[in-house]
């Protein structure tokens, strides 16, 4: 085969290895065409039936409304007549009682009159008596117009007006949420959601946050609150969590439409402390740990039970409870699980005090956070420096020292350093240490 034919052979199968790859890519966008297709028709659809069944329900409870009142005004009205008829009917049975009882005094008269002469002297005479008796000059009252009920409706010709306002400006449809998952960042036994307002006209009051396993259709509550991000913990690794976010809008009480829901997962271990060490109670995750009074003033440390902290992740105490502080006290990271020391201040080791100083490789620097108290947040984060222990000639089996910056933060402050280990390290342990009981310290 001559030059030029191999040179045009490899000519063809770079363009077919071209043609494979734009093939390959046109077919993912495809897919994605397909998957915002899906998405479109998917949402338009159920936003259809939830105008459907909102304003059917609210079309039902309308009439349901209108035809209660309506038949109430009715039983009202009800009411009044046969309150107002009753007194009436009462006199009309007395005035035709009067009316029959004059006819009858009438008629008697009458034949008095016309009778004999020996018999007219006796019933006129009966007759006058009797008319005496009745009191011919006695009449029932009965009531002028005025002063009988006239009944009548008095209703309100703005009300359809109010009502036609507030229906024409009733619901809404949102081509987008106003606020979307931004950043799902997977931390040991949990995954960190970072959310943002995505709409400018959008003022928001209150987030809230959902979450589901891949295989669950129910959603549940992780966090309601004002902040932009929150740390679900508690999960299984390696299994797939759906998360999603809505908003209430500032001066509202109805939630916002969900975002779109976003797939994340870890697939690191929890953070756990070790159990079984004298002085110290765990929670049933193990990621709570109370300083017990079994063996006050002579605590030793508690480590993690695996060392699971990476560099390039963020350690966070969080201080729950709190008894009397001691200098001895300690919250911090290490490189060994050393059984032989009271405290993390200590080599191989950096830490923080109670009272705020911050230790490294045992020493005390000049730089001090604030004291910890109930309700702080202590975070631990570190990178490297240097990928190989730095010796003379770059060997890691040489020894030498291992660089990690580490950044510890307290309250609205922190401090950075450089903490130089014996040998490189994968993964860290974490520690605490209190001399007296009563504090309680959550890790994740």
């Amino acid at each position: 085969m001559s030059i030029e034919t191999e040179a045009l052979l490899q000519e063809a199968k770079e363009s077919i290895e071209a043609a494979q790859n734009y093939r390959s890519e046109l077919q993912q966008r495809l897919h994605g065409l397909s998957q915002a297709r899906k998405q479109v028709r998917g949402s338009a659809s159920q936003t259809r039936e939830a105008l459907q069944r909102h304003f059917q329900e609210l079309q039902t409870a309308v009439s349901r409304l209108l035809t209660e009142r309506l038949n109430a005004l009715l039983q009202e009205v009800d009411n009044i007549e046969l309150d107002s008829v009753s007194p009436l009917d009462d006199c009309q049975k007395l005035i035709e009682h009067g009316v029959s009882t004059a006819d009858e005094l009438l008629r008697e008269g009458e034949a008095a009159i016309r009778c004999g002469i020996n018999e007219k002297e006796d019933k006129l005479g009966s007759f006058t008596k009797k008319a005496l008796q009745i009191q011919l000059d006695s009449l029932p009252e009965v009531p002028v117009l005025v002063d009988v009920p006239c009944l009548s409706a008095q209703l309100d010709d703005t009300l359809l007006h109010m009502f036609r306002t507030h229906v024409a400006r009733h619901g809404s449809v949102a081509s987008h949420p106003p606020v979307q998952i931004e950043e799902l960042v997977e931390r040991p036994g949990g995954v960190l959601v970072r959310w943002c307002k995505v709409d400018d006209d959008f003022t928001p009051q209150d987030y809230r946050l959902q979450y589901r396993r891949g295989n669950s259709s129910q959603y549940e509550d992780a966090y309601i609150g004002k902040d932009t991000e929150f740390l679900v913990l508690h999960l299984d690794p390696h299994i797939d969590h759906l998360f999603r976010v809505c908003a209430r809008g500032e001066g509202r009480t109805e939630w916002s439409p969900w975002s779109i829901p976003q797939t994340g997962y870890t697939t690191l271990a929890p953070h756990e402390w070790l159990p079984g060490v004298d002085g110290y109670i765990l929670s049933s995750r193990k990621n709570i740990a109370m300083r017990s009074d079994s063996s006050p003033g002579h605590g030793g440390v508690l480590y993690s039970n695996t060392p699971t902290y990476f560099c390039g992740q963020t350690l966070t105490f969080k201080i729950t409870a709190a008894g009397q502080t001691d200098k001895r006290d300690s919250l911090g990271v290490c490189a060994d699980s050393r059984t032989d020391t009271d405290s993390l201040q200590r080599d191989q080791a950096v830490c923080i005090s109670t009272n705020g100083a911050v230790f490294v490789n045992g020493k005390e620097m000049t730089n001090q956070l604030p004291a910890i108290t109930v309700g702080s947040s202590v975070t631990f984060d570190m990178e490297v420096v240097n990928l190989f222990p730095v010796s003379n000639n770059n060997n890691p089996s040489d020894g030498g020292n291992f660089k990690l910056r580490v950044t510890i933060g307290s309250g609205n402050r922190e401090v950075v350093f450089d903490w130089l280990l014996d040998q490189a390290v994968d993964s860290l342990y974490f520690g605490c240490s209190f001399t007296h009981p009563g504090w309680k310290v959550l890790v994740f």
